[in-house]
């Protein structure tokens, strides 16, 4: 799946197969849930759903929780927007870097 398949998926009421729990993360969040998204990031705890929980927590704001969720994956603090951030989550989880 790449980053316009992925996106256009939103419009639908539920992820599609076969996605990680940290692109469903991503997913969640991108349809406007984010309690479900902080549920899937907490799923498997490895660095993607890590670096994703990281990013959940600066979008809510929660500035130094986010940056422990950073540190946990070996990930410095980003410095993009949210919607940058959250786009470039997508295309690495997606295999599109």
């Amino acid at each position: 799946m790449d980053l316009q398949a992925f996106r256009d998926s939103i419009a639908q009421s539920q992820p599609p197969a076969g996605l990680s729990p940290a692109l469903q993360a991503l997913w969640w969040d991108a349809k406007g849930d984010w309690d479900k998204a902080h549920e899937r990031a907490q799923a498997r705890d490895d660095t993607a759903g890590m670096r994703v929980h990281a990013y959940l927590h600066r979008k809510e704001g929660d500035q130094s929780n986010a940056e422990y969720w950073y540190r946990r994956c070996g990930a410095a603090p980003s410095t993009l927007t949210l919607g940058e951030e959250w786009q470039e989550l997508a295309r690495a989880l997606l295999g599109q870097s």
